[in-house]
């Protein structure tokens, strides 16, 4: 009996493929290595979302749509937000996305896409007291969401940097948050609450609101000469060291690299966290050499949390902001899973195995 459903196969997909013994990340048939750094979020949205809807669609044309969505959502953006500002980051994004009506057209997709891109930085930017930024139609989509969360024109590097996490998060095999719109998707119930169900997934610490106590570990271990000692009590207390060992991948973590990369590009550029970088990489050798030499038996590689949180970090968004900023690339994923449940999926129903106590039967 397998209770989490390992190795299960819930359904056949064209959309990705993870490999994780030979840490292989598939999307639409392209690694992506050939995509993350490469094309822009738009590109990829066009090669998720080929033959999700009946109308073609190209990156220009698509890069248009979606910033008029952007200018759409934000004006839904209430006036009176004070009872959003009490609740989380994420919460405050999932309850103005389910203002939505539901629907399975593109318009809705658009819309779905729009919506964590726009919401983020403006409850961020509330919650600090500070007025929300209009979108700005001529800007990319990865552009536009950071000069929506700083009021500034941001740098091509910065712009470039959150593209390559957004394209690297867009979609990962029939992980939590997937399964869950796929099961919606497969009761036709709509893309509006086939994303919502999925965002409930994504919030929780066993998959996408894990990243931010990476950044704890690093501000506790402070220095790279702190790195061994402070990693060797955590493990000595029982405490996991953040950012390693993965559910699916039994090697490096490919997204890993791809966001170590972008960052290595950021920091390079000047004031971006270069020695925040550094740090990062000192913990990560060290982490890698003692978890060999503990773990051998278990592999414990580097994920895609460790540099997801320390690239966010450098872009400015709060931590407790992450998760959101996640959904802003898994959302084209969820999209194109549920559009490819309903086109060619059935009503997903499990079966369980009852294993409680029975009536007592009368004599």
């Amino acid at each position: 009996m397998k209770n989490g459903l390992d190795d299960v196969v819930a359904t056949e997909t064209t959309l990705s493929d993870v490999d994780g013994l030979g840490g292989i990340l598939i999307i639409r048939g392209r690694s992506l290595d050939e995509l993350a750094g490469v094309v822009p979020y738009e590109e990829l949205l066009t090669l998720l979302l080929s033959d999700a809807f009946d109308e073609k669609l190209d990156t220009d044309g698509l890069r248009t749509r979606i910033g008029l969505a952007r200018q759409e959502v934000f004006r839904t953006i209430p006036d009176a937000a004070a009872p959003l500002l009490a609740l989380p980051v994420t919460d405050a994004v999932r309850a103005l996305t389910a203002q939505f009506t539901d629907g399975d057209d593109l318009a809705t997709a658009l819309r779905l896409i729009a919506a964590p891109a726009v919401f983020t930085p403006a409850v961020i930017r509330l919650k600090n007291g500070q007025t929300p930024v209009a979108p700005d139609t001529a800007l990319s989509h990865a552009a536009d969401i950071l000069h929506m969360l700083h009021g500034r024109t941001v740098t091509p590097q910065e712009a470039a940097a959150l593209d390559t996490y957004l394209v690297t998060v867009s979609d990962h095999g029939m992980n939590a948050s997937t399964f869950a719109a796929r099961v919606v998707a497969s009761t036709h119930a709509g893309l509006v609450s086939s994303v919502l169900a999925a965002f409930g997934a994504l919030k929780g610490p066993l998959h996408g609101g894990a990243p931010g106590p990476v950044l704890d570990m690093l501000d506790a271990i402070g220095t790279p000469d702190n790195a061994e000692t402070w990693l060797e009590k955590a493990l000595d207390d029982g405490e996991r060291l953040m950012g390693f060992g993965h559910r699916i991948y039994r090697v490096r973590d490919p997204r890993a690299d791809a966001l170590m990369q972008a960052l290595r590009r950021l920091a390079g550029t000047g004031n971006h966290g270069a020695g925040r970088f550094k740090l990062a990489e000192s913990v990560e050798a060290a982490a890698l050499r003692i978890l060999a030499r503990r773990k051998p038996d278990r592999p414990l590689k580097t994920n895609v949390e460790f540099y997801t949180a320390l690239l966010l970090e450098t872009l400015g968004f709060p931590r407790d902001s992450f998760t959101s900023v996640f959904a802003m690339g898994r959302v084209g994923g969820w999209i194109a899973h549920a559009r490819e449940q309903t086109q060619h999926g059935r009503l997903i129903r499990p079966q369980s195995r009852y294993i409680g106590p029975r009536p007592i039967k009368a004599a």
